[in-house]
């Protein structure tokens, strides 16, 4: 299932009708409550998350990974960079899935 489009399509689309597993989602309503409402993130949240199986170091790395992208997508906005075409994501998700994002 990992890798589908469908799947992507589908999350994107409606992530509570989506076929993610339950554990995945927990995080990603999570994912946007730090994106929306990270000034009201508390305890709960946190309790909601290990009771759906996260650790807090699988939290701390979504938390992570969700600012950076914040910031990334700030700084491409602000500094007038050009879009990737849909097409030029797709190849560089494929090179991130076959070699990670360290180049050597």
């Amino acid at each position: 299932m990992l890798g589908s489009e469908d799947l992507v399509r589908g999350v994107l689309n409606d992530l509570e009708t989506s076929a993610l597993d339950e554990k995945s989602k927990a995080l990603f309503r999570f994912v946007q409550k730090v994106n929306r409402e990270s000034p009201h993130i508390a305890a709960e949240d946190m309790q909601l998350l290990h009771a759906a199986g996260w650790d807090d170091e699988a939290i701390y790395f979504a938390v992570t990974v969700c600012a950076l992208f914040n910031f990334y997508n700030r700084w491409v906005d602000a500094t007038g960079v050009h879009p990737m075409s849909e097409e030029a994501h797709r190849e560089a998700g494929e090179r991130s899935a076959i070699y990670g994002y360290v180049r050597s």
